[in-house]
């Protein structure tokens, strides 16, 4: 009975220790994610917006959620040609206090703030977001898009 005890703790310990190190931060899991993120900003500010799409997974199912709910890639790269027909509409994007949350080997959240620097004319847009990336043979892709304008003029 008293082996029992004595591996029971050791096990015990183990056990409640498995949460705590599947979710612990990778930290080349978080450089990709990150690396995906900053070369989109790279192709956003070129003006490329089908490279830009490109860090989204090309699939029927992702969502992008803003003023609406649009579903599947094709579907939200036309709201993106929509939204951001000329560069002066597109501006210059930054992202801010970017924060990558792993949920397993396989997927990860993105929290950030996202800024477009733009003429007096269009305006400058802010919001934040939050993404579901999932990693899949072509890399880490973006699977959900929950993404929030903070500018009056968005929520009129």
């Amino acid at each position: 009975m008293r082996l029992i005890r004595l591996l029971a703790v050791p096990f015990l310990f183990g056990v409640l220790a498995l949460p705590l190190t599947a979710q612990s931060p990778s930290p080349k899991g978080d450089a990709a994610i990150l690396a995906v993120l900053n070369k989109s900003v790279v192709d956003w500010n070129n003006g490329d917006l089908d490279a830009f799409a490109a860090s989204y997974k090309n699939s029927p199912d992702i969502l992008f959620i803003g003023r609406t709910v649009r579903r599947g890639y094709a579907q939200m790269l036309e709201a993106y040609r929509t939204g951001y027909s000329t560069r002066e509409k597109m501006g210059t994007l930054s992202f801010l206090g970017l924060e990558v949350q792993p949920l397993d080997e396989h997927f990860a959240t993105v929290t950030g703030h996202f800024h477009l620097e733009r003429t007096a004319t269009v305006g400058n847009a802010n919001g934040y977001f939050l993404l579901v990336m999932e990693k899949t043979p072509a890399g880490w892709k973006i699977v959900r898009d929950d993404t929030t304008s903070t500018d009056i003029a968005a929520s009129k």
